[in-house]
């Protein structure tokens, strides 16, 4: 798949990103953090990028949990994404390529 460019002007920052993902799925991906960043905002007040985003962040990997745990086959996946990342960062440390 070719890569792909997502430009992200969000809580006060802006930047572009390359992924090897379908534009479309980015965008979709960029529009439910929006999304979920505007519902935390609602729910607790703040306006703190920084802690808005970390907030969101949580609360998304609490989403991710629960489907998690719900099924038993994406855990599995999960944990196996998990372990390729931490092979790739080791890989990347050991060539020196993310210096």
């Amino acid at each position: 798949m070719s890569k792909s460019e997502l430009r992200i002007d969000m809580l006060g920052t802006s930047f572009s990103l390359t992924a090897d993902e379908d534009p479309f799925y980015l965008q979709t991906l960029l529009n439910r953090y929006r999304q979920v960043v505007e519902n935390t905002k609602k729910i607790t007040g703040l306006d703190d990028p920084l802690k808005l985003s970390i907030v969101a962040g949580f609360l998304l990997c609490d989403e991710v949990q629960k489907l998690a745990d719900q099924n038993p086959r994406l855990h599995e996946s999960l944990e196996a994404e998990q372990l390729t990342q931490e092979l790739i960062s080791r890989l990347d440390k050991a060539l020196d390529i993310s210096g």
